[in-house]
């Protein structure tokens, strides 16, 4: 890290296209003002997934809009900041359009990363931990190739009002909160983390997708870092080459 761009920055579940169009606009207009006042002292930027409440790239077609958004990153990855983005449950078809047009390198599965000798777990958070079963199979089903491919022969104008039919469902669309605590023994997360101490040890362990924001101490050792969303809470991470903090973004 050189100059004044040494922080990096944490943030996920955006969710662009709902609840409705003029909030999703108003959402993305947000994010690009956040983006417009951190861009100078980062140095890496973590996109932990559900930027998009849908997203399916055809081979030749994306989905419309997000432009603002999109012709940020672009700029941000030109001025030479790293740019990172984790697919989520709902953002997962996304392929070879952002490390070509942006210039943001992809990831479909967790990683690992030391920097400034702290260590770093990192994912969107969906599927991992016990229990949630169904959604795990799923999951599987729409990360098949075929069924991909299936998808692929639909025309856009079938295809993607389609899939955005059933994203809508979704509870952060629809309303229904993810803001209650559940308990160690029901989050799925936090038994993850346990079970990541138990083999490894990680400073932080920092996951998007359940939407509520934590920093919690797992087992005395390392932290559990969830970046919440942008709907209600507009929150993020930031690691400044010492220690991560979890903030609110006061617009």
């Amino acid at each position: 890290m050189s100059g004044n761009r040494q922080n990096i920055y944490f943030l996920s579940d955006f969710h662009l296209g709902v609840p409705t169009v003029q909030s999703s606009k108003d959402r993305e207009a947000r994010i690009v003002k956040w983006l417009d006042e951190v861009e100078d002292s980062a140095a890496e930027i973590y996109l932990l997934g559900d930027v998009f409440d849908f997203w399916f790239e055809y081979r030749h077609t994306v989905p419309k809009g997000y432009t603002r958004l999109l012709g940020k990153l672009a700029s941000i990855a030109d001025k030479g900041i790293k740019l990172h983005y984790f697919t989520g449950n709902h953002d997962m078809w996304v392929f070879d359009y952002f490390p070509n047009e942006i210039g943001c390198q992809v990831y479909k599965d967790p990683v690992i990363r030391v920097i400034n000798g702290k260590r770093f777990y990192i994912a969107h958070g969906d599927g991992l931990g016990p229990g949630d079963h169904g959604y795990k199979f799923i999951k599987k089903v729409f990360a098949n190739p075929i069924c991909q491919w299936l998808f692929r022969w639909m025309h856009p104008d079938l295809g993607i009002p389609l899939a955005n039919y059933f994203s809508k469902r979704s509870r952060i669309a629809t309303g229904d909160s993810d803001e209650k605590y559940l308990g160690d023994d029901q989050e799925w997360l936090v038994q993850y983390c346990k079970s990541l101490q138990e083999k490894d040890s990680f400073d932080y362990m920092i996951f998007g997708h359940r939407h509520l924001p934590l920093d919690m101490i797992i087992d005395g050792k390392g932290r559990y870092i969830n970046l919440g969303e942008w709907i209600n809470h507009n929150t993020f991470a930031v690691f400044d080459g010492s220690d991560v903090k979890l903030s609110a973004y006061k617009t």
